[in-house]
């Protein structure tokens, strides 16, 4: 046992290997020290992914912590310094996968829980915690179930902290009070295949392509707001051929992604994309997914009560952004609560050799308990 508790569970979740959707035991580990606080435990498994919702209380408003316990692949095992699920300790810095992304908010979260039930057993309303093993896969067993489970019954969360690495340079420097809203479109131009030398017998979808995507690209969605950038347009993949030099292809399959602020919906933006391709006289199929709406929670209850918490740990104050991929927070938002992301830095989520301070996990918990404080017991 080290002298920091956060650290020795940190590195306890963090030796499960526990890949999307394996939980691999991660949240048994939790929920057993969450019952010894008096939270009463439901397990929420859908198909193959197992979750959990843990409340303390039995009336007033809900403070949640919000996470997931499965992480990303460690990718090529030899270029880790360390075994990537084999937590080390070096110089102060904490390696393995799911240090920053989001084993180390897991148990922050826990042990300033712990700590504030030992100093507030009779805190107002109630605190929750909503655990699931399907963020960095899917998403569609784990969260947003668990979300529509609650709502059907009409227990509604009131303040959501979720433990997202949300900090850019150090700890509390960014809190998340939002994330752009994510539509993919998996666009197909369709030609007439043919030889390459009778071009007046075929239509080439790749020649086709070119002005319709210059068009989209062109376009302005939006200009942004105080909160969010201006939407935007990216082409990801590009597809098209037989991989011989002499056959014109019958089609082109184009894959795009907005990300987009609150300026513009989800509907304007399909309808949009479609008058533009309509414009332009090609023959397409379009499938649309949306992966998740935008959301905000501007300047209030929750966002004061998270800056105070940073301030009074770490002495700056955080800045409020909206920029980097979605989160689970997008379930949790459109049921009426108050959202944020307040986590450890992000620079080495997803990589080779993923690291965070161990002090910064030490001080994450004392703002998560602070938190707790400053929405349970000072503004009771």
């Amino acid at each position: 046992m080290t002298k920091s508790p956060v650290l020795d569970l940190t590195c306890e979740l963090m030796s499960r290997v526990s890949v999307t959707p394996e939980d691999a035991g991660c949240q048994a580990l939790m929920a057993h020290r969450l019952e010894a606080l008096g939270f009463r435990i439901e397990w929420l498994c859908f198909e193959d992914v197992v979750n959990f919702w843990a409340v303390r209380g039995d009336s007033g408003p809900i403070m949640a912590f919000a996470g997931h316990t499965d992480v990303v692949p460690a990718g090529l095992e030899s270029a880790w310094l360390s075994p990537p699920f084999e937590p080390q300790v070096r110089e102060g810095i904490l390696y393995g996968r799911g240090a920053a992304d989001m084993k180390g908010s897991l148990a922050a979260m826990l042990v300033a829980t712990e700590r504030f039930c030992a100093e507030h057993a009779d805190h107002t309303g109630r605190i929750a915690f909503l655990i699931t093993s399907d963020e960095e896969g899917p998403a569609v067993n784990g969260t947003r179930k668990v979300i529509e489970h609650l709502t059907e019954r009409g227990e509604k969360i009131t303040w959501c902290v979720v433990g997202e690495p949300s900090s850019s340079s150090e700890l509390g420097d960014v809190i998340k009070n939002g994330r752009r809203g994510s539509l993919g479109g998996d666009l197909t131009i369709k030609g007439i295949q043919g030889h390459i030398a009778y071009p007046e017998k075929a239509r080439n979808p790749i020649h086709q392509c070119a002005e319709p995507l210059q068009a989209l690209i062109d376009e302005v969605w939006d200009e942004g707001n105080d909160f969010f950038p201006a939407t935007s347009f990216q082409i990801s993949n590009i597809n098209g051929g037989t991989g011989v030099t002499n056959v014109i292809p019958a089609e082109v399959k184009v894959v795009f992604n907005f990300r987009y602020s609150t300026e513009v919906t989800c509907a304007e933006l399909k309808q949009r994309t479609e008058q533009i391709l309509d414009r332009t006289g090609i023959d397409y199929d379009l499938d649309w997914t949306l992966f998740g709406e935008p959301f905000l929670t501007p300047p209030g209850t929750l966002v004061a009560a998270c800056q105070a918490a940073v301030r009074s740990v770490t002495g700056i104050t955080p800045v409020l952004a909206t920029s980097g991929g979605t989160s689970d927070g997008r379930f949790i938002a459109p049921s009426g609560a108050e959202v944020i992301e307040l986590g450890p830095c992000n620079a080495t989520i997803h990589q080779v050799n993923e690291c965070v301070e161990v002090a910064a996990l030490d001080q994450l918990a004392q703002i998560y308990q602070h938190v707790m404080t400053n929405l349970l017991v000072d503004n009771a």
